[in-house]
């Protein structure tokens, strides 16, 4: 059985939508964003201890703060791939950003290979069912271009304006133009 409920919240952002097993939070996204056909929207609405849990996180989150703790949440159809860009998405900090270039350096340091492509690291981030607990918005093309975004471009320029980064730095892409694609 699948679960939703819905988080309204500050206006410059749209509502999210999460999921759950019962247990654990499986997915959370902007409501009407292109996330939304990674996840089950005729679920049964339900009041549950893991929506309690994440909406105090997003609570906190949307105050400004970084909270200290991390809902319970499963990731299904994860590959180790998927998970060690999940695993550095999650190591990048709350007001920080990471170039797709920069995971795939990770990576590539990591398994002590020449090189990982930025944009396999591209296909890894978008598929994230869980978004600003696990960060893929806090990652950027390495031209400072803002593309990418499976929860909107203007939920993503939202989020890191929240979290006080310098918005002079990143910009949008010209039409057509996507380097580096999620």
């Amino acid at each position: 059985m699948i679960y939703k409920w819905t988080y309204k919240t500050p206006d410059q952002f749209d509502d999210m939508i999460m999921n759950s097993d019962g247990e654990y939070l499986t997915g959370l996204w902007f409501n009407d964003s292109k996330d939304s056909s990674k996840h089950t929207l005729n679920a049964i609405k339900k009041e549950l201890p893991i929506f309690k849990e994440t909406r105090k996180w997003l609570d906190i989150y949307f105050s400004g703060k970084n909270p200290d703790f991390t809902p319970k949440y499963k990731l299904d159809e994860i590959t180790p791939f998927r998970q060690e860009v999940s695993d550095i998405m999650n190591s990048i900090p709350f007001g920080k950003t990471l170039t797709y270039h920069d995971i795939s350096k990770k990576i590539a340091e990591k398994r002590k290979i020449k090189r990982m492509s930025a944009q396999a690291v591209g296909g890894a981030v978008g598929w994230n069912p869980i978004c600003i607990i696990i960060p893929c918005h806090r990652v950027v093309g390495s031209n400072g271009n803002l593309t990418g975004y499976g929860g909107g471009i203007k939920n993503k320029i939202a989020l890191l304006a929240h979290e006080k980064n310098d918005m002079n730095k990143y910009s949008l892409p010209r039409k057509g133009e996507n380097d580096e694609k999620m």
